[in-house]
Parts: C-alpha cells; sequence; structure tokens
C-alpha cells in the first residue's frame, strides 16, 4: 500500500491513533485531521471501517460473555503474532 498524505496525515500517522480515535480519546482537532484523511484516502477508509466494526462486535461479545472475552482476546493475539510474521 502506498502510504498518502491527506488532510495533513500521512496514513502510518492514521494508523498509529486509529484505536483513540474509535474510543473517542483523540483531541477534537485530531479528529477533524484523522476524518479528513478517511475521507480522502479509501485504502485507510476501508481500514477504519473494518477496524472499527471489529472494536465495537469485541465489546460487544466481552459485555454479554467475560469467558468469551478472554477467548476472543486470544484468537486474536494469535491472529495479530501470525500477521506480524507475514509482514
Amino acid at each position: 500500500m502506498k502510504e498518502r498524505n491527506v488532510g495533513g496525515m500521512r496514513c502510518s500517522e492514521v494508523l498509529a491513533v486509529l484505536s483513540e480515535y474509535v474510543d473517542g480519546e483523540l483531541e477534537d482537532s485530531a479528529v477533524g485531521k484523522v476524518e479528513t484523511h478517511l475521507l480522502g484516502c479509501p485504502n485507510c477508509e476501508r481500514f477504519g471501517r473494518n477496524f472499527g466494526s471489529m472494536v465495537v462486535s469485541l465489546r460487544k461479545e466481552s459485555e454479554d460473555s467475560p469467558e468469551a472475552a478472554l477467548d476472543v482476546m486470544a484468537r486474536l493475539l494469535e491472529q495479530l503474532r501470525k500477521a506480524k510474521v507475514e509482514v
């Protein structure tokens, strides 16, 4: 994926703060930049949408069953480890 600079942020910068963005923990000025970037960068928009959906699903599942949350977290960590090795 080619890194783009859209809205004053590079793709790598957006990805670095995506979790905070989804959690509503970014300052307003940063939120605006992230949203501008996401609107202008199809790759980051697609990844951000998928990431956000995953976070919402994980939160819902963990609220429904704390035991399931541990299993989901273990599986997620394993997938992240595999993805890191493949890069």
